[in-house]
C-alpha cells in the first residue's frame, strides 16, 4: 500500500486542511497520514480562530510516521509561520523524503490569512528547492515569482522563475482565471510546458479544492505515476469531485471526494 503524509493545518468544518486531504488519499487507494502544524475553528463561511502548534512537536510528528510506517510522497499545505517551515524543511532532508507536493497555502477560500508575512521567505528559500512540484494560485504565484501575474505571458514567466528559485515544477492553476468555460492548469518542468484544459463547474462547493487537487498529485506519484500523468489524472479527479458535490454550510461547502462510491 502506497503511503502519503500531508504536512497541514486542521480545519474544523472538514472541507479543507489536513481532513480534505485524509478524504483524498483514502478516496485514491493510498494510505494517509498527517502531521498537524495548525488548528482553526473553521466554517464553510470563514476561520474563526487559528492556534499553531510548536514546531518541535510539527517534526516529532514528521520523525514518528516516518520512522514506522514511512511515506512514498509528502504534501504540504498550510504551514502557518517560519519555525515550521524550517523545521518541516529539515525534517524533509533530514529523512530523504521525494514526492514533495508544495501547495503554498497563504490564504483560506473566505479570504483569511493563512500564512505569516514574515513566512514567505522561509517558505521560497527553504520549502521551494525541495518541492518535487508546488501548486499555487495565481494570487500566491504572485507572491512566489514576486511579480504581477495577469496575462498568458505573464503566468509562464512567473512559472520559470517560481522553478528557478529551486522547485523541480510548478503548476499554474487556473481557476482564479476569467476564462468562461474553461479551467487551464499550466505545468512546467524546467524544460516545456503542459496545458491541462478542464470545464469550469458551476458551484459553491469549492472549500478545499487546493487541498484536494495537490493531495491528488501526491497519491498519484506514490503510485508511481510520472508527473504530468499526476496532474492530469488529479485534475479529472478534481473536477469530478466538483461536479458531484452537494451542498454543506451556509457558504463555501466541500468538494465531493467520494463520489465514485455514492449513489447520486
Amino acid at each position: 500500500m502506497p503511503t502519503v503524509m500531508t504536512i497541514a493545518g486542521s480545519d474544523s468544518g472538514a472541507g479543507a486542511g489536513i481532513q480534505a486531504d485524509l478524504k483524498t488519499f483514502a478516496a485514491l487507494n493510498v494510505y494517509g497520514t498527517s502531521a498537524i502544524t495548525a488548528i482553526t475553528a473553521q466554517d464553510t463561511r470563514g476561520v474563526h480562530g487559528v492556534v499553531e502548534l510548536p514546531p518541535g512537536m510539527v517534526g516529532q510528528q514528521i520523525d514518528a510516521i516516518v520512522k514506522d510506517i514511512g511515506a512514498d510522497a509528502v504534501k504540504t499545505g498550510m504551514l502557518a509561520n517560519a519555525g515550521i517551515i524550517e523545521v518541516v524543511a529539515a525534517k524533509l532532508k533530514e529523512h530523504g523524503l521525494r514526492n514533495v507536493v508544495v501547495d503554498p497555502v497563504m490564504v483560506a477560500k473566505s479570504g483569511d490569512s493563512l500564512l505569516r508575512e514574515d513566512a514567505v521567505a522561509a517558505l521560497t528559500d527553504l520549502l521551494l528547492p525541495l518541492a518535487t512540484v508546488v501548486t499555487p494560485n495565481l494570487p500566491e504565484a504572485e507572491v512566489l515569482a514576486g511579480r504581477k501575474v495577469e496575462s498568458d505571458d505573464d503566468i509562464r514567466q512567473a512559472a520559470r522563475e517560481i522553478v528557478a528559485r529551486g522547485a523541480e515544477a510548478v503548476v499554474m492553476k487556473g481557476g482564479h482565471r476569467a476564462d468562461a468555460d474553461q479551467v487551464i492548469d499550466l505545468l512546467y518542468d524546467g524544460r516545456g510546458f503542459h496545458e491541462f484544459a478542464g470545464p469550469r463547474i458551476d458551484t459553491t462547493s469549492t472549500h478545499g479544492t487546493g487541498c484536494t487537487f495537490a493531495s491528488a498529485i501526491a497519491a498519484y506519484l506514490a503510485r508511481g505515476a510520472p508527473l504530468p500523468e499526476a496532474v492530469r489524472r488529479a485534475k479529472e479527479y478534481l473536477t469530478e469531485a466538483l461536479r458531484h458535490a452537494y451542498p454543506i454550510g451556509g457558504g463555501h461547502g466541500p468538494v465531493h471526494h467520494f463520489y465514485r462510491w455514492w449513489k447520486e
